[in-house]
């Protein structure tokens, strides 16, 4: 099903606030549970930040009138971490224009690059590994080439980024799934009960070659936006400051109206003299 989601755009990087978007899958019972087989870790949640988005650069003097831009879409970690342990395969569907607009992205990282000159809407499918959940999640993203302030040359070398940050929680997970991921950097895993025990590892569908999918030195990273929980805690820092600023304003302004001397009331028309 369709999910929409609350994007974040800035010329050149940056930082991001991050919207409380969570989207919850839960896995549909199926034979190998009934069996035993995929045992489940009841009344646990297991949390996957991801980011989609685009990034665009202007061609400058290689632009032409159908090429003016270089752009690639993705789904990534919160920080750039490999998702290839959570998420088997993104589909992305590009406007009809393009040749082969259905795009499968079978490894991380999970992007693909395009030229072009419009802005469009692309389809984002995450389908996962079958131990995490057998429904696949929908998402729209806008593609965007050009800033909002037009009004002077588009720099070669500030892209045009445009990102969404979302939490997809998986509740009651599969004990092979959580095991995988338990020490994961992208993941938030919750800490199991005291004498509780996992399975032994077991091997992920497709799994990539060691380092194919680290993602954390990506060379588009300068450009990505910062959802850190660091940099959120310092802009709260920074909001309340503010708020505690013009609230002593505000204080002081109605102390001085309060100190001005109130006018005289005028007398009614029928008051006795």
């Amino acid at each position: 099903m369709p999910h929409t989601a609350i994007e974040a755009q800035v010329e050149d990087g940056g930082s991001a606030s991050k919207p409380q978007r969570i989207i919850k899958l839960s896995k549909t019972t199926d034979d190998s549970d009934k069996k035993g087989t995929n045992k489940r870790v009841k009344d646990i949640e297991i949390c996957v930040p991801i980011v989609y988005g685009t990034i665009a650069f202007y061609l400058g003097r290689k632009a032409s009138e159908s090429q003016s831009h270089k752009w690639t879409v993705y789904v990534r970690g919160a920080t750039n971490e490999d998702l290839g342990a959570v998420i088997k395969h993104v589909v992305f569907q590009l406007h009809p224009s393009f040749n082969n607009p259905t795009r499968i992205v079978e490894a991380p990282p999970f992007e693909l690059s395009e030229c072009g000159w419009g802005e469009f809407e692309i389809g984002i499918s995450i389908f996962f590994h079958s131990d995490v959940c057998d429904k696949h999640l929908d998402l729209y993203h806008m593609l965007k080439l050009y800033p909002e302030d037009e009004s002077g040359p588009q720099s070669t070398k500030k892209p045009v980024v445009m990102e969404s940050y979302n939490e997809i929680v998986f509740p009651d997970p599969s004990e092979c799934f959580f095991a995988r991921v338990q020490n994961h950097p992208a993941v938030v895993v919750p800490r199991m009960p005291a004498g509780f025990s996992l399975p032994v590892l077991a091997p992920v569908e497709n799994t990539n070659e060691k380092g194919r999918g680290d993602t954390k030195d990506h060379p588009l990273s300068q450009g990505f936006l910062n959802f850190s929980e660091a940099d959120e805690l310092l802009k709260l820092a920074s909001a309340r400051q503010q708020v505690q600023a013009h609230i002593v304003k505000l204080r002081r302004e109605l102390s001085v109206i309060d100190g001005m001397p109130q006018p005289l009331k005028p007398a009614s028309s029928y008051e006795c003299t």
